[in-house]
């Protein structure tokens, strides 16, 4: 017995000797400033919070309204794991003091991308510590034309900022999406805005030449695309009719498909639970921000009018073809928002074309999400193209409130 406990003690005492080489580092709570590194040169900054909740790290990214939580952060060593609860990408960083650096890492399916990052405690602005006195305030809607360097492939979008002082918040809406919730700052005549969710990452440059004049601009997003931007006020800027973008081909009323849902029972929509019932099909990837946007919409419309004769179903297009894959990463999704409608996997890509090979009666698929509205006779009604989130502001009001009222009134119809 006593050769036991001298053993028992003995090998106590090494565990603790070479845990000392190998301990758990201490990461600083507190506000931090965050930055990636694209293959431009340009920062992209962000701010994110850490504390401790519930004997684990807890990471909230700060973008304006949105404080987006993060609880899948492991520690060894000084190496920091932080693994984002959707979109399939990760953080991986050493510590050291009070600086992490390592790669903001985004899994593309047949690849993985890797971005530079860095962090620093206790930094709670998040483009200048001292900004000059802003000389304009371009609160209010916009008109913004984007162009690729080679000035190819315009894009006429809407802007929404709302100003105050130094700081800035607001978003650019597009025919496919908007870009979520930016903030930024004034400083001068230059305009800042970034955004980082773990999806994508976006900094907006500008020279403000007046009150109502925008020139100069430049768009970074992800590792290494680069757009140019310019914008000119305007009250009445809109986009076209989100609703007239994405048609069925001549011939066709209904769509119709057989997908696995994530436990590979096949789900038809021809099936005897969708007959006499308005059918919303939500058109999505796990890898898609807009498409998170929407799903935390659409879970809250779900409860609302499914005991009033309405289904959800979302049909899935994943970076990969392989099912076990594509449903870890949905499975991630649903857990994330609680969704409690089915959601099928394709089989599918979202790579161009991939959507209208599996629904040959779609014309024109253009954009991540896309949702098609379907009546109690399985007609289609309407398609709409893209998401105004509620970064959008009043476009997001706007949205919703024309939606349900389509709802209801295909509801009313016998």
């Amino acid at each position: 017995m006593k050769i036991k406990i001298f053993y028992t003690s003995i090998i106590g005492c090494l565990a603790i000797f070479l845990s000392s080489f190998n301990p758990i580092p201490t990461v600083k709570n507190g506000i931090w400033l965050a930055k990636l590194k694209n293959t431009s040169g340009q920062y992209i900054p962000f701010n994110f919070e850490l504390k401790d909740s519930a004997g684990k790290k807890l990471m909230t990214i700060i973008n304006g309204k949105e404080h987006f939580k993060v609880n899948n952060i492991s520690l060894k060593g000084d190496s920091m794991l932080i693994k984002m609860p959707l979109f399939d990408s990760e953080i991986r960083t050493a510590l050291n003091g009070n600086t992490l650096t390592g790669n903001w890492v985004r899994h593309l399916g047949n690849r993985d991308v890797l971005i530079p990052f860095s962090a620093q405690a206790d930094v709670s602005w998040r483009f200048f510590a001292a900004p000059e006195k802003a000389k304009f305030d371009i609160s209010g809607r916009w008109s913004a034309t984007f162009t690729d360097e080679d000035l190819q492939n315009k894009d006429v979008t809407v802007g929404e900022f709302k100003q105050n002082g130094n700081d800035i918040t607001g978003t650019f809406l597009t025919t496919t999406g908007d870009y979520r919730f930016l903030q930024g700052t004034v400083s001068g005549d230059e305009l800042y805005l970034s955004c980082f969710d773990g999806g994508h990452a976006f900094l907006f440059m500008g020279k403000i030449s007046n009150d109502k004049t925008i020139t100069n601009g430049k768009f970074y997003s992800g590792a290494s695309s680069v757009q140019l931007w310019s914008a000119v006020k305007d009250a009445n800027a809109k986009l076209p009719d989100a609703y007239s973008l994405t048609v069925l081909k001549p011939g066709y009323k209904k769509v119709d498909f057989t997908f696995p849902d994530l436990d590979k029972k096949p789900v038809s929509l021809s099936a005897d639970q969708f007959k006499n019932k308005v059918v919303i099909l939500q058109i999505l990837g796990s890898w898609c921000p807009n498409c998170m946007d929407e799903t935390a919409y659409m879970v809250n419309f779900y409860k609302k009018y499914h005991p009033k004769g309405v289904d959800v179903l979302g049909l899935a297009y994943e970076r990969t073809t392989d099912f076990a894959t594509s449903r870890k990463n949905l499975e991630q999704l649903k857990n994330r928002f609680n969704i409690p409608y089915d959601l099928l996997v394709t089989g599918y890509t979202n790579n161009k074309g991939e959507p209208a090979k599996s629904l040959p009666a779609l014309a024109n698929f253009v954009a991540f999400p896309t949702t098609i509205i379907i009546d109690k006779k399985g007609d289609v009604r309407k398609i709409h193209t893209g998401f105004s989130g509620p970064g959008t502001g009043d476009y997001y009001t706007e949205f919703t409130h024309e939606f349900e009222t389509l709802i209801q009134q295909l509801l009313a119809e016998k």
